[in-house]
C-alpha cells in the first residue's frame, strides 16, 4: 500500500508539472522552451559560463546545451565569447534582451503558478508550503 501511495504521488505531481508546462508554452509567445529559460536563468545568476559547466548544472547533455545555445546567439539572447588567455576556451554571456526575456518568463511563470494555487484554501497552500520546505531541507 505505502509504494502504491509514493507512485500515486509521483504521478499527480508529473501532472500538474506537464500541466504547468503546457500553459506556460501557451502563454510565452517567444519560440523558446523552458530549457532555453534555463540557460538564460543560469547565465543571468552565474554570469558568463562555459556550456560544459551550464551543461552540467542543469543536467543535459553537452550536444543538447550546444543545439539550445545556437538558438539564443541566433535570437541575440545570448552572445559567445573567446577567452583571451586560452582562445579554445568559449563562454555563453547573457545579453540585455535575455535577461529581458527571463524577467517576462519568470513573471508569466508567477501568474500560472497562482492561478493553480488560488485553488488552495489557505490552510492546504501553508500545508504544502511545510511540505515542500521539508522535502527542500532533505536534499
Amino acid at each position: 500500500m505505502k509504494e502504491k501511495n509514493i507512485f500515486a504521488l509521483i504521478h499527480s505531481m508529473d501532472q500538474i508539472t506537464n500541466h504547468l508546462i503546457i500553459q506556460w508554452n501557451k502563454m510565452f509567445k517567444e519560440n523558446l522552451g523552458i530549457s532555453h529559460i534555463l540557460v538564460l536563468g543560469h547565465l543571468k545568476e552565474n554570469g558568463k559560463s562555459r556550456p560544459s559547466d551550464i551543461a552540467r548544472a542543469l543536467g543535459v547533455t553537452p550536444p543538447t546545451l550546444t543545439h539550445l545555445s545556437e538558438k539564443l546567439v541566433q535570437k541575440k539572447l545570448a552572445t559567445r565569447l573567446v577567452d583571451e588567455d586560452d582562445r579554445r576556451i568559449i563562454y555563453l554571456e547573457i545579453t540585455e534582451k535575455g535577461i529581458d526575456i527571463v524577467k517576462e518568463a519568470h513573471e508569466e511563470g508567477k501568474t500560472i503558478r497562482k492561478n493553480l494555487f488560488e485553488k488552495l484554501t489557505d490552510e492546504e497552500r501553508q500545508q504544502l508550503l511545510s511540505i515542500y520546505e521539508k522535502l527542500n531541507n532533505s536534499i
